[in-house]
Parts: structure tokens; C-alpha cells; sequence
């Protein structure tokens, strides 16, 4: 069991370092939005689901199904939220 929640762990942090990766060399800001969302959604379920093998469905599990789910359901309206907000201020410098 523990090798399994380190094994998922250990794949959550490569693709999240991924993102990292991916965020830094991307050259403009949607490409970077688009890789911050990655790392919002991939890795956090990997996460979760090395605190269910860990936990199972005791109250730290159903805690932690409820942050990736609010994270999951809430993280597009931020992500949409800050690339119309980039887009407005690219308008207003380019006119």
C-alpha cells in the first residue's frame, strides 16, 4: 500500500514539475495559462488518489475528495477569469 501511494506521489511531482518546466519556457502569457492549468488538474488527482490508498474514505479522504473537487469545478472560472482580464489589459496597451 505504501509503495503504491509513493509511486502515485512520486508521478503527481514529475508532472507538476513538468508544468513548472512548461510555465518557465513557454513565451506568452496564454501558453503559460494553459500549463497552469495542467498543473491544477493532473497532479491533483494524482495526489488525491494516494490519500485515498493512504486514508481510504474515512474523514481525510471525504476531505480531500472535497478540495480537488472545488479545486477542479472552481480553478477553470479563476483560469478564465485572469486570461480575459490579460486580454483586456493587451487591448488596451495595443490601442
Amino acid at each position: 500500500m505504501n509503495l503504491a501511494v509513493d509511486i502515485l506521489l512520486a508521478v503527481a511531482v514529475f508532472f507538476e514539475l513538468a508544468c513548472v518546466a512548461a510555465v518557465v519556457v513557454m513565451p506568452t502569457t496564454f501558453d503559460r495559462l494553459h500549463y497552469v492549468g495542467g498543473a491544477a488538474t493532473v497532479p491533483a488527482f494524482l495526489v488525491l488518489a494516494a490519500v485515498l490508498c493512504r486514508e481510504g474514505f474515512s474523514s481525510g479522504g471525504l476531505m480531500a475528495i472535497a478540495a480537488v473537487g472545488l479545486m477542479f469545478f472552481l480553478f477553470p472560472v479563476l483560469l478564465t477569469a485572469t486570461a480575459r482580464a490579460i486580454a483586456r489589459i493587451d487591448r488596451r496597451d495595443g490601442s
